[in-house]
């Protein structure tokens, strides 16, 4: 087992979590703004490389019917650049409501501070602890829901 990163995937920021070395829980890291596509895919292959990632899941935007739209094939399309960048596999996980469960939990712990990128960083958690729970983390589970 090694450390998974997580990505919540915005056109304007990147929601970031890393897991532990055992897979069993989910940090949240600092949120980027993105710039370029070029830059962006270094700044994760340098996250990657510096972190020893073994793994990338990035949320899969499905639509609430469960069929993909443009921003799913959009978030394929990342994950395909970046696969190819970093050589490390990356599976696409159903993000379906994340970022409202965050700002939901944010609100209920207080509200105050809640930022886009705050939002972004929980969702980021909450998309990686979902994967790690449902076991698709573990050598046996690996290719969870990557279709």
């Amino acid at each position: 087992m090694g450390r998974i990163l997580a990505l919540d995937l915005g056109r304007r920021r990147i929601g970031l979590a890393l897991s532990d070395p055992l897979g069993l829980t989910a940090q949240g890291l600092e949120t980027f703004e993105r710039t370029s596509r070029r830059e962006d895919l270094a700044r994760l292959t340098r996250l990657v490389r510096e972190r020893e990632v073994e793994r990338i899941v990035i949320g899969n935007p499905v639509e609430l019917s469960g069929r993909e739209g443009r921003q799913s094939q959009w978030a394929r399309e990342f994950a395909e650049r970046l696969a190819d960048r970093t050589g490390v596999p990356v599976v696409l996980w159903d993000e379906r409501l994340t970022s409202v469960e965050a700002e939901r939990v944010l609100r209920e712990a207080g509200g105050a501070g809640v930022t886009r990128g705050s939002v972004d960083r929980l969702a980021a958690m909450i998309l990686l602890q979902s994967y790690l729970d449902s076991g698709a983390g573990s050598a046996e589970g690996a290719e969870g829901q990557s279709g």
